[in-house]
């Protein structure tokens, strides 16, 4: 599973433009979406392929789509909500508010936080579960020494990990006494006007009978074939096939609820998201957060080296409060989605055969909200360390 503001340009290497060479159009069977924005509103838009292959419905922009990693930037904005009212801290020791500790074994005396665990520097790794079933808890799975990277202190190396929002989410029902989907859907998504959610468990009838339904390489479903209803189960079952959710002890597992990639939410609604960037945190001309809180969150908070992290083949090389910045000129990195060296901040998705991105701009007031669906296992790359649909897709953006 898989950034705007003056700011973000202070420590990026700029990258000399080019003139790639498109790439090619999505193969047949693929549905997918875009819409492009700027500050006032939508430019431009457009969806082909099918919702539901069943039914024969169309794709359309108002279609909500399991947007994968996409999610972790909607988390970053419930949690600097929940700062600016000082009900949490970036620079907090977690252990404060999980009510037990969390370390990483090898570093006994090194607190984890919230900005680390936002920017994947806290030292854990997916070498475990991320996704934990109803019943069991976040503490016990982590009790686990492969969840944790034993050679780098918390704070030193970056190491994209899934399992750090799962903490998050944990962090923000203990602080607020709220369950994680309920909450985001409180701080951020009702605020924004959004009828999007976490697992589907807040969102409305009318998005629930426009579920996008992601199909394997066999057309077999992978998920969310709704049928118009709410899933029986939001969650992964417990190992016994239940799923009762209702003395659900909060804090105790934050992966509930999908915050690393669960949320459903449209093209549409995306680029509301990247609205709120563009505006410097403003949404339809009231405040949503302040301008230095999306600094704090678009901000790189690491800059790849040549040693200090693990780029995935070159896909990350910037990375602030779960938002990505891109292109960065150092050796190793091939970032450059956009293919002309042009300062992009926002996300990128990956899961269930959904390719998925935000980016945003700001030097020139502008972005994209897309995703693909029904990629295939292993879609091609392009130029960049982005597959080739994901550069067509990008290059909408003018």
């Amino acid at each position: 599973m898989r950034r705007l503001f003056p700011v973000v340009l202070l420590g990026l290497a700029s990258c000399t433009p080019v003139n790639p060479s498109p790439a090619p159009a999505p193969p047949p069977g693929v549905s997918y979406a875009w819409v492009t924005f700027d500050a006032a509103g939508i430019r431009t838009s457009g969806a082909v392929g099918a919702a539901d292959r069943a039914s024969g419905r169309a794709l359309t922009i108002d279609d909500p789509v399991r947007i994968a990693s996409v999610s972790k930037l909607v988390v970053a904005l419930g949690v600097i909500r929940l700062v600016e009212q000082g009900r949490l801290d970036l620079d907090e020791d977690v252990t404060v508010k999980l009510g037990w500790s969390l370390r990483n074994p090898a570093f006994p005396r090194t607190p984890i936080t919230l900005r680390l665990l936002l920017s994947h520097r806290s030292s854990l790794r997916d070498e475990i579960d991320y996704l934990i079933p109803v019943g069991k808890s976040l503490r016990a799975e982590l009790a686990n020494p492969k969840a944790y990277d034993a050679r780098h202190e918390p704070g030193t190396y970056f190491h994209y990990s899934n399992l750090n929002f799962p903490i998050v989410a944990s962090v923000m029902e203990k602080a607020t006494g709220e369950r994680f989907d309920r909450l985001i859907a409180r701080l951020v998504l009702a605020p924004l006007s959004l009828d999007a959610c976490y697992n589907w468990t807040t969102c409305s009838d009318r998005a629930l009978g426009r579920a996008v339904i992601l199909y394997d390489d066999d057309g077999s479903v992978l998920r969310d074939d709704l049928g118009g209803k709410q899933p029986s189960c939001p969650a992964v079952p417990a190992a016994d096939g239940t799923c009762n959710l209702a003395q659900y002890p909060l804090g105790e597992n934050g992966a509930l609820f999908s915050p690393q990639g669960g949320l459903r939410i449209s093209a549409r609604d995306l680029a509301i998201v990247g609205q709120v960037l563009l505006n410097d945190g403003r949404h339809r001309g009231q405040p949503f957060v302040s301008p230095a809180s999306i600094s704090a969150i678009t901000k790189p908070s690491w800059r790849f080296d040549g040693s200090n992290g693990e780029t995935d083949k070159g896909f990350y090389c910037a990375y602030g409060l779960a938002t990505q910045s891109l292109p960065v000129a150092t050796k190793g990195c091939r970032d450059d989605l956009f293919g002309d060296g042009r300062v992009m901040v926002g996300h990128a998705g990956d899961a269930y055969r959904v390719r998925s991105g935000l980016w945003v701009d700001h030097k020139r007031g502008v972005g994209i909200a897309y995703f693909a669906a029904n990629n295939g296992t292993e879609p091609p790359y392009g130029r960049s360390a982005y597959r080739a649909v994901e550069e067509w897709l990008a290059a909408k953006l003018p």
